[in-house]
């Protein structure tokens, strides 16, 4: 960044100046402010009472926002100019849940007509599985499982989706993910499965994708061995999701069961497109397209509702506050819903891969900081975990807790105990516990341990609350966390849709290979720390 370019840190100093020296007991306490920063879209509430800044704070990011052009950045993404600048693509994912939308789609007409052919071909696929006539689309005549293979944004979506929408499964089929390729995984899953029952999901863009291959190799032995090596039997079991027909079709998929990824969808927003098969499967059509819906309510939001009250824009000015002027490095999720188990996983990947970046489409340095490190699990196992550092450590760590209102299940009493937890964290790592109040409580053991039971307090969190976890709301969910990291991309100045920090690592695996193998190879020699674990490898094989 130019140096003549004020950084967010310089832009919101005197305000971080003047809310280091009030509490968020002080803060919290202000009626009028809580309003301005609680507001709901559909089945979401967004509570960021407890983030350490008041409202002529928020109103100055608002307006270094209303400054930015966000909204012709916003209209520019959805009418699918090509805003990956290093690829030259358009970004159309919100154009794959358009159907479901109340305004008119911007993005291309014949973008919109392959989509609507693709869910119509995916919806046929769903409903003879789910109707038992899968053999009249030369599917197993039985299917009783269903694997995706996949990795990445191939994997976590879907994987995502399908565990919390478990009370809306069908119970015709039942779902599995392989993913790693630690062939463990797939040991186990071929040690449990039927392979003559079992439908195979392969989901690569490229079809290229080592871990993908490498699964989906070891499960085509296993039908293949199954089925008495008749190749065409064994193309019966396998669909594909990629955007290179011709090398899927070559790997042995049929082409009428290959279906299509676009280069307008990368992998971590591609959940919406039939990247979601193995969801439509897991939960039928009417359910993939309620999660389609409830993403496009939220495109909607996010498209007509000032920023003053607009959920992403909010969630991302928070970031910058958080990340940029207060500095903290890292974010938790905790969803308070087992259900949701995957979702700090997938957003580590949503925002890591799409904002870890530190130079801009220009290659100039960007000169602040930009994503922190998303990390977190399942409350109230991480009460019992990290929460301790959280609370007592010496670094603040801003959190998202997320909780839902009304439970899948009748067990009322457990789910109250749960968003009681939720609340209590929220409020104790906001107020804290001053020594005073610690030794007022153990008067007997002195300042020693009064200080020992101190509470620091005035820890950030963001609170959002679903009425319940519906396919509608688990779509404006993730749409929410989407358009919070396609505006924190705009105002970092980076493109938050290409990922080429991926690849580095891809392409130096694929040289180690071979000498881990022991061949002959003709790329360039590896660096001798490399070589020297290659030797000690070598040496320990058995």
């Amino acid at each position: 960044m130019p140096a003549n370019v004020p950084t967010y840190a310089s832009l919101f100093a005197d305000h971080a100046r003047r809310l280091s020296q009030t509490h968020l007991r002080t803060l919290i306490a202000d009626p009028a402010r809580g309003a301005r920063l609680r507001h709901r879209a559909g089945p979401l509430l967004l509570d960021l009472g407890r983030q350490k800044l008041d409202v002529p704070a928020l109103d100055a990011l608002g307006a270094q926002l209303e400054s930015s052009g966000w909204q012709a950045a916003r209209d520019a993404m959805f009418a699918g100019a090509p805003i990956n600048t290093s690829e030259g693509r358009a970004v159309l994912h919100t154009a794959l849940r358009a159907g479901g939308s109340a305004m008119p789609s911007p993005a291309p007409a014949e973008a919109q007509r392959e989509i609507e052919a693709t869910l119509a071909r995916i919806g046929e696929l769903v409903d003879a599985v789910h109707d038992g006539r899968q053999e009249a689309l030369g599917l197993p005549g039985t299917v009783t499982d269903i694997v995706n293979i996949g990795i990445g944004g191939s994997d976590l979506g879907p994987r995502l989706a399908v565990a919390a929408l478990a009370p809306f499964r069908t119970p015709k089929v039942r779902s599995h993910f392989l993913t790693n390729v630690d062939g463990q995984a797939a040991f186990d899953l071929i040690n449990r499965l039927d392979p003559k029952t079992t439908l195979v999901v392969m989901v690569s863009k490229t079809f290229t994708t080592q871990e993908t291959l490498l699964n989906g190799n070891v499960l085509r032995g296993w039908i293949s061995e199954a089925c008495n090596g008749d190749e065409r039997a064994v193309a019966r079991h396998f669909l594909a999701v990629s955007a290179n027909t011709e090398v899927a079709g070559s790997w042995g998929v049929p082409l009428k069961q290959i279906f299509p990824m676009w280069d307008y969808v990368g992998g971590r927003y591609s959940l919406w497109s039939a990247v979601g098969l193995s969801l439509a499967l897991a939960v039928g059509m009417e359910g993939f397209r309620a999660v389609l819906a409830g993403g496009a309510r939220m495109d909607d939001h996010f498209r007509s509702a000032p920023w003053q009250e607009n959920l992403p824009v909010l969630l991302a000015l928070v970031e910058i506050w958080n990340r940029d002027v207060l500095g903290h490095p890292t974010r938790a999720v905790v969803p308070y819903a087992d259900l949701l188990g995957d979702l700090p996983s997938y957003l580590q990947q949503l925002e890591m891969e799409s904002l870890g970046k530190s130079v801009t489409p220009q290659g100039v340095p960007v000169g602040q900081p930009t994503v922190p490190v998303v990390w977190g699990s399942v409350g109230t196992n991480a009460q019992h975990a990290y929460f301790q550092a959280l609370h007592q450590g010496t670094e603040v760590v801003p959190l998202d807790l997320i909780g839902i209102v009304n439970p899948a299940h009748p067990l009322h009493g457990n789910h109250d105990a749960l968003l009681s937890n939720l609340l209590a964290q929220a409020a104790a790592l906001a107020l804290g516990k001053t020594a005073e109040e610690a030794l007022a409580e153990s008067p007997d053991g002195g300042h020693e341990l009064a200080a020992q039971r101190t509470f620091p307090g005035d820890r950030p969190s963001s609170v959002i609350l679903l009425d319940a976890l519906t396919p509608e709301s688990l779509g404006a969910l993730i749409a929410l966390y989407e358009h919070k990291v396609f505006l924190l991309g705009h105002l970092w100045g980076i493109n938050a849709f290409d990922q080429w920090g991926v690849e580095l690592g891809k392409s130096i695996a694929r040289q180690i290979l071979p000498a881990l193998r022991g061949e002959q190879s003709d790329v360039p020699p590896l660096d001798a720390a490399t070589c020297a674990l290659i030797a000690a490898i070598h040496e320990r094989r058995s």
